[in-house]
């Protein structure tokens, strides 16, 4: 079409990209507190998750993805593991997790749970004997460091939620590492051993039947041995926290990682159709997940915070996505989301009140028509808006560490609604641990099923559109037009392999643009035929291309 259409030639796929289940699946995350109760005790658990993954299917997605629901004191909600191969009783039991898989495999939803390999609570095993003694059996399964000689810190390197990432720890006499929380202690993932004890927890769970696993924070795994103090960002930029104050060269993100990452690898590829994704945010996050994935012996997929942090979505922030996985030979493939646990509601973030409908419906079509695979966090087919949590409902160590410079994260992690016209929008019968906002009641699971304008309704529409069209599943992609009109293709490979374009209206104001004549409509958001060769505000349309 131009100097970007699509070079099949030397665009790169494996050609077993058609017989991978992952590879360009729909993946549902669920948040296990907030999904859904079923011994309303106000935390969500997993025979809540259970009894509503009918729910999940009707959507037509290939699977979930579950956040922890491991042994925990939930200091971090779940991120500080204290048992990897066992239920918290807040959640269930393992006959609990083992009849979820069981429901959800009978669904043909795979299940794709999170693996914290970063980090643990302060209250595993692991960690008290590390504590007791600089000899013991654990004693370097941490990261321990000396003070300096006035007393102070071994590095400056600073906490994602605040402070210093030394907490000095008087029975041992030196400093432990901590990434995030005093409560989540750094694994020396160097450690052989560490790592020998990591893959056995994996395989525990993959002997129990899930798909696969999602890394969280894999890239804070290990961290430069020298204790090298991080440079300061100097780019002019306004910062509210001290650890992005700082450019992360030294604590996290080394190259030996990358060994480990082969080992998991290995160990998903002994199970016969397993799927690894991970985690990677920070300054260096482009990078990293290139590396993370390249070849047949490290990760399947990486997704970073490209769009989770993005305060607008505007049409450079797709093209600059599409740019950093060029579909090169050995290059690994994409995973997005535009929402989840860890970042405010994208509706919220992107669109105003009154547009807040039409935006969701518009960026539901947007996601399906990305290159990669395509992770829904719950709710977002409801296109719910983030909660507003009053301070003193806060509970999430981040939000109250931030606040109130951040949205947060409890706002994206209140409960999920399910009935309109039921205390707690259904979730529980008692007060919930978070609270409901008002604001989501209209828009509750059986509201929207009794509305077939709805954006549920709409939201299973856009992922069926995507699994009815391979070019969407698993073409390249290249774009077209950057402006508040963003146009792409998006094509199969192959002699005759389908291809389609994808047009959307970002802005606020009707753009004049009339299709190519071999192009036949099939799919609209937010357009009718009376607007004939105009595209209103958050319009979206697919076709397909003669």
């Amino acid at each position: 079409m131009n100097a970007h259409s699509l070079d099949l030639a030397t665009a790169a796929q494996p050609a077993t990209a058609h017989t991978e289940w992952w590879r360009g699946a729909v993946l549902y995350q669920i948040y296990p507190r907030s999904f859904a109760d079923a011994n309303n005790d106000g935390v969500g658990d997993l025979k809540g998750i259970t009894q509503h993954l009918d729910h999940v299917a009707s959507l037509g997605v290939d699977g979930i993805w579950l956040s922890p629901f491991f042994t925990s004191p939930m200091k971090d909600f779940g991120y500080d593991v204290a048992d990897y191969c066992d239920v918290d009783p807040i959640f269930g039991t393992l006959a609990d997790f083992d009849a979820l898989v069981a429901r959800a495999h009978d669904l043909g939803l795979k299940v794709v749970i999170d693996q914290v390999f970063s980090h643990t609570s302060d209250e595993h095993p692991w960690f008290l004997d590390s504590r007791a003694s600089r000899t013991g059996p654990h004693a370097d399964w941490y990261v321990w460091a000396d003070a300096k000689p006035d007393g102070s810190p071994p590095s400056n390197w600073q906490s994602v939620f605040g402070g210093p990432a030394w907490t000095w720890d008087a029975r041992r006499g030196q400093y432990y590492m901590h990434n995030f929380l005093a409560s989540q202690p750094q694994l020396n993932v160097r450690n052989p051993a560490v790592q020998d004890a990591l893959i056995a927890a994996a395989r525990f769970w993959l002997d129990r039947g899930v798909d696969g696993f999602r890394l969280d924070a894999i890239n804070f795994s290990i961290h430069d041995l020298k204790l090298t103090d991080n440079p300061p960002i100097n780019d002019g930029k306004k910062r509210t926290r001290p650890f992005d104050f700082q450019d992360k060269i030294y604590n996290q993100s080394q190259p030996e990682i990358i060994g480990f990452l082969n080992r998991i690898r290995a160990l998903t590829d002994s199970y016969e159709g397993r799927f690894t994704v991970a985690e990677v945010g920070g300054d260096h996050a482009d990078r990293e997940m290139k590396e993370y994935t390249a070849g047949t012996d490290r990760l399947h997929s990486a997704y970073g915070f490209l769009y989770l942090y993005a305060d607008t979505l505007k049409s450079e922030l797709v093209a600059r996505g599409e740019t950093m996985w060029p579909d090169q030979q050995g290059e690994g493939w994409p995973s997005w989301t535009f929402s989840n646990h860890d970042a405010p509601r994208a509706v919220s973030r992107w669109a105003q009140g009154r547009d807040r409908k039409a935006f969701a419906e518009m960026a539901l079509m947007l996601l399906v028509c990305l290159r990669g695979n395509v992770f829904v966090y719950q709710g977002e087919e409801l296109g719910l808006p983030q909660a507003e949590v009053p301070f003193e409902r806060l509970v999430d160590p981040e939000a109250i560490a931030n606040w109130p410079e951040t949205l947060g994260r409890d706002g994206a992690r209140t409960p999920m609604p399910w009935h309109a016209d039921q205390a707690n929008a259904g979730f529980s019968t008692v007060e919930p641990w978070l609270p409901v906002d008002a604001r989501h009641l209209p828009l509750a699971v059986d509201a929207q099923e009794a509305d077939p304008g709805s954006t549920l309704h709409v939201a299973r529409r856009m992922i069926r559109l995507r699994h009815q069209h391979p070019a969407l599943r698993f073409g390249a992609m290249a774009p077209i037009q950057t402006s508040d009109l963003l146009v792409f293709e998006r094509q199969e490979r192959g002699g005759g392999g389908e291809r389609l374009l994808c047009v959307f209206n970002l802005g606020h104001e009707r753009i004049d643009w009339s299709p190519p004549e071999n192009a036949t409509r099939i799919e609209a958001i937010n357009w009718t035929e009376a607007d004939g060769a105009a595209l209103p505000p958050l319009a979206g349309l697919v076709f397909r291309l003669a």
